[in-house]
């Protein structure tokens, strides 16, 4: 049997000329592409920086890492900030959805219901206006101050017939919902207000401020707000 070949010999050592070489070849290739360092910027990690000098052609590559550093402590400083300001805006979301919710049951009639989600409401959820809406048949007139009645498929037109919540920013209120208060609205969430037995409804609330109802913003609390209201609307109109 005979001896196999090996499949490649010794790798040749590396003379000071093809060291020199690659070095040149380097140094050409960063001085034609000038943004190398910056379009990857990991490998500033890795290299040595060299001591501080100054001078004639002398790049201080140290400072240049120093810079490097300095913005990226900047910038996952300014994360961090914006971290801790969501989570301090969702955590008194939260607080005030869940002191509307305790009001909302915590009601002693239908009619002092109703009084506490179209006024006490406003100022729990921080916004201007708070409105029932309920579909009703052309002639009929709303039962109580705060409620407003829509053409049968009013809610589906507004919210379609899947989504449970719509926020709007920079939009006029809609007269049909906020009744007198229209003009103070720049800004709305409209929530599907599920009373088992009765007509479709909604949980309307109203900012003056164009972008407190922002669309992408979270609905969970309102939707989970609405819910609450339906159930215990409900409640009441079986006694």
């Amino acid at each position: 049997m005979r001896d196999r070949k090996p499949l490649a010999g010794p790798r040749p050592e590396r003379t000071e000329s093809s060291a020199k070489l690659e070095a040149e070849d380097v140094a050409a290739y960063l001085a034609s592409h000038p943004d190398f360092l910056t379009e990857h910027a990991e490998l500033l990690t890795v290299l040595t920086p060299p001591e501080h000098r100054q001078g004639r052609n002398v790049v201080d590559m140290q400072h240049f890492v120093l810079l490097r550093m300095r913005d990226e402590v900047a910038r996952l400083k300014a994360q961090q900030r914006a971290l801790i300001s969501t989570s301090r805006a969702n955590l008194s979301s939260q607080q005030r959805v869940h002191a509307a919710i305790l009001a909302v049951i915590g009601a002693g009639g239908f009619d002092t219901l109703v009084q506490t989600v179209t006024t006490d409401l406003a100022v729990l959820l921080d916004v201007d206006v708070v409105t029932l809406c309920i579909e009703a048949e052309r002639g009929q007139r709303a039962p109580f101050a705060g409620v407003h009645l829509l053409r049968r498929g009013g809610v589906a037109e507004r919210l379609g017939s899947a989504r449970d919540a719509q926020l709007a920013d920079h939009v006029p209120g809609d007269p049909e919902v906020f009744g007198d208060g229209a003009g103070l609205v720049q800004s709305q969430a409209l929530l599907r207000l599920p009373v088992a037995g009765a007509p479709p409804g909604l949980l309307a609330l109203g900012s003056r401020r164009p972008t407190r109802f922002r669309p992408g913003h979270g609905t969970e609390l309102l939707c989970f707000l609405a819910h609450a209201l339906g159930i215990t609307i409900g409640q009441w109109l079986d006694i």
